[in-house]
């Protein structure tokens, strides 16, 4: 995920007497640019990312700070820090309570600190980080595309990921990402890396096939689900006008089987889009796992309708009649008339009328277990591909 929060804070706590004052949930925030920031004008260039370093020339009052904090968050800026002993004699608390709330990690270093020395050093720092970062996600892609040829990424990602251990991939897809210019979509993408805490070197977050990625490493899964939980409830937050639609793949072992939680989270993204849900996670889906790993629809209709033709048909020249709906709950029902009856709203009287007529339809009595559970499975998949319309 770049160089972050965490690593300034190692690298920079005792060479630059450094400190973390507030905005901890922002720690695994990624930086790209560090800028001298000393008015509010160089702000309107901020594109996301950016860790903005003042020695409070601009900002001496408390109001001003407080304005500067909010509008570095609103800006999606990765951090505040602010050189104390002149300008600033000390952060007001109010300033700190700020940070906290919008999780802006607030930083200190005092006057007799060289910031040029500091930013230098920072700067090279964030350059090669970000550069093995591009190789890192270079790499991951081409163990997406082509698993089998192991040689071409295992040692590579190596020396940053435990290759044989657990990976896990999630599918973040924001409505209309894919008509986005490049500018629009970076800068998007800078705001949900933003929103993702507690990612810093067990994962890795990139664009690809139309989609963003984000790949984690040896994280367990109830970790998992409470980073994504953050990330969706801070998205709904911050950004309540756009649509994500989030799936979640399934943990395999070993880098070479990272295509297939690929896929799996690109199933469980298709369902999340089509159910409307926070987010879908593969491995709950039940037997739409089956539905949505199978690309071709069209063949999903074709096992569909070899099997409900005459019950669609019947539907169709007997509007009200719903046959198909009501074999699917009857199955549902373990053939249960009077369960499904209750479901239906309806007589268990009209069931059995129904359901006798649909065995007429079919030429198929429902007594044996393959015809029920080739009848049900016919009916789901007809109710998924109808779920679009």
């Amino acid at each position: 995920m770049g160089f972050t929060i965490e690593d300034t804070l190692t690298v920079s706590r005792n060479l630059y007497r450094m400190e973390l004052l507030a905005g901890r949930a922002g720690w695994s925030n990624s930086i790209k640019w560090i800028l001298m920031v000393e008015d509010f004008t160089i702000l309107m260039h901020f594109t996301g990312k950016e860790m903005a370093v003042t020695t409070g020339l601009g900002f001496e009052d408390e109001a001003s700070l407080l304005r500067l904090a909010e509008t570095l968050s609103e800006k999606n800026a990765s951090a505040l820090v602010i050189n104390t002993g002149f300008y600033v004699k000390e952060v007001p608390e109010s300033v700190i309570r700020k940070c906290d709330e919008l999780s802006l990690p607030l930083l200190t270093v005092p006057w007799e600190v060289s910031l040029s020395d500091m930013i230098k050093d920072l700067t090279i720092r964030v350059y090669t980080e970000d550069m093995a970062d591009e190789q890192i996600s270079a790499a991951l892609i081409r163990a997406i595309r082509n698993p089998h040829d192991e040689a071409d990424y295992r040692e590579d990602l190596m020396p940053y990921f435990d290759v044989d251990g657990d990976f896990q991939v999630i599918i973040i897809s924001p409505a209309g990402l894919d008509t986005m210019d490049t500018v629009e979509r970076r800068r998007l993408s800078y705001r949900l890396q933003l929103y993702l805490e507690d990612i810093t070197h067990n994962g890795n977050f990139f664009y690809y096939d139309s989609h963003f990625v984000l790949v984690v490493n040896d994280v367990a899964g109830e970790d998992t689900d409470l980073i994504i939980g953050g990330f969706l409830s801070r998205t709904a937050r911050r950004m309540p006008d756009r649509t994500i639609y989030v799936g979640i793949g399934s943990r395999v072992k070993d880098i070479s089987r990272l295509h297939i939680s690929f896929k799996r989270a690109l199933a469980a993204e298709r369902y999340n889009m089509r159910h409307k849900g926070e987010s879908a996670h593969f491995d709950k889906m039940g037997i739409n796992r089956l539905f949505y790993s199978v690309g071709d629809t069209a063949l999903l209709r074709e096992l569909s309708e070899d099997v409900l033709k005459p019950l669609i048909e019947y539907d169709e020249k007997n509007p009200g009649s719903d046959y198909v709906n009501v074999l699917r709950v009857y199955l549902e029902s373990n053939g249960s008339v009077q369960t499904a009856a209750d479901r239906l709203f309806t007589h268990r009287n009209t069931v059995i009328y129904r359901m006798n007529r649909i065995r007429g339809l079919l030429d198929c009595d429902l007594s044996l277990p393959e015809d029920r559970t080739r009848c049900l499975i016919a009916c789901l998949i007809r109710e998924e591909l109808y779920r679009t319309r």
